[in-house]
């Protein structure tokens, strides 16, 4: 069992109880976006196609608790429920307008021109409920000339500038090691389908609301955006991994590995010079503000190496602790394996069938959150349509098509 997190009420609600939202969604984005719902205690009801094996993901290696049920697949789709609903068919839209009715969102991380084919826009849903919120997550968008194209993440990365700031200058482009873009289109979507949510209760209307890929990864070039459309900065890689104008603010050697210095603030180097034995450097004229350093970046990095190769990165944490801001660099496994992460309480194990299955918990902190497990496909579809008024025979006849 959880221990509940030190900042629960006693008895309070769940941040998102009484949200309903009807997810038809697949793989990453979407379902990482309603998973963040979720876990604050939305109801999200995932539309699965009963014809496909259902969301991707669920067969998404090389990890398998069970047919059908990939680690992959566990980690965007903890506390949903699923239905099978095949929207290709006239009684399957009808029963998703049916399930609109009560419902606060849809939401679809569906290809660009998709949506509308199968009833999924406002214009479509709003006779069944004028305060739904048709929220759309897609590639491209849904107007301009790639609305029917696909697109992924790399993809996303690529075009939008991510490789050519990424990786050492004399190395070629190289992605982010996360699908970055999925992750955070899923967190906005998720944001604006909220906001969306929030204003239908206010005035009694809702509306579509419209998130890609392709726009939040050129949103996230912000800083760097701004340089270059203001004072003509293209933003390129640096070695080490630095802050193109702040310095130190990189990689450095150790005598057993890498640490991450950012003295993102003057203050912070003299505070790392008394720290590492070397206060004169904080007045040294070469040194003394952040561009004299920055002149002088390649030497002050080798001076830098020298000195922090003296001791293991452990034993640095440990001195700068607090102090200088800094970070050890790890591999996935000590991320997670980490004393800190576990003091946080930021690993939470999920009552699974097969035993205790263990995530990464929801980043947001307001007391505890539910830990259901990913659903089985389809789970949740008598129950489901039971509440939206199906009779047992209904269902049946409606499992008999093949709509189910």
């Amino acid at each position: 069992m959880n221990a509940p997190e030190p900042n629960a009420a006693p008895g309070a609600p769940l941040l998102l109880a009484g949200l309903r939202v009807i997810a038809v969604e697949q793989y990453g984005a979407g379902p990482f976006g309603t998973q963040h719902l979720a876990d604050l205690g939305a109801e999200v009801i995932k539309v699965e196609n009963p014809h496909d094996g259902g969301d991707v993901g669920r067969s998404v290696g090389p990890y398998f608790f069970g047919p059908g049920d990939s680690h992959f697949h566990q980690s965007f789709n903890r506390n949903k429920k699923s239905i099978t609903l095949d929207l290709k068919k006239p009684e399957g839209r009808e029963a998703l307008r049916r399930l609109a009715r009560e419902a606060d969102a849809v939401f679809n991380n569906l290809r660009g021109d998709l949506p509308a084919k199968l009833g999924l826009t406002y214009e479509q849903l709003k006779d069944a409920n004028p305060k739904i919120v048709c929220c759309h997550l897609s590639a491209y968008g849904r107007t301009g000339s790639r609305a029917a194209w696909p697109g992924y993440d790399y993809l996303m990365q690529a075009e939008a500038g991510y490789l050519s700031v990424t990786g050492e200058p004399d190395g070629p482009p190289a992605r982010m090691g996360l699908s970055i873009v999925d992750l955070m289109t899923g967190a906005t979507a998720a944001m604006g389908m909220l906001a969306g949510v929030l204003s239908a209760r206010s005035c009694g209307a809702g509306r579509d609301i419209d998130v890609s890929l392709f726009d939040v990864a050129l949103h996230n070039l912000c800083y760097v955006g701004a340089w270059y459309l203001n004072a003509g900065k293209t933003t390129v890689r640096e070695k080490r991994s630095s802050h193109p104008s702040l310095t130190p603010s990189q990689l450095y050697k150790t005598r057993d590995g890498w640490i991450f210095i950012m003295c993102n603030k003057e203050k912070f180097w003299g505070v790392l010079c008394e720290h590492i034995g070397k206060p004169e450097w904080a007045e040294a004229p070469e040194y003394r503000t952040f561009k004299d350093r920055l002149a002088h970046r390649d030497r002050l990095t080798e001076e830098l190496d020298a000195v922090l190769q003296t001791r293991t990165t452990e034993a640095w944490m440990k001195r700068f602790a607090g102090k200088v801001p800094a970070a050890p660099v790890y591999d996935v496994a000590q991320a997670l394996d980490n004393g800190f992460v576990a003091e946080q309480k930021l690993v939470r194990e999920f009552d699974h069938p097969s035993g205790p299955v263990r995530m990464v918990a929801s980043p947001v902190r307001a007391g505890p959150h539910p830990t259901r497990p990913a659903p089985a496909m389809g789970e949740h579809t008598a129950e489901v349509l039971r509440q939206a008024g199906y009779t047992d025979t209904q269902i049946g006849k409606l499992r008999d098509a093949g709509v189910i």
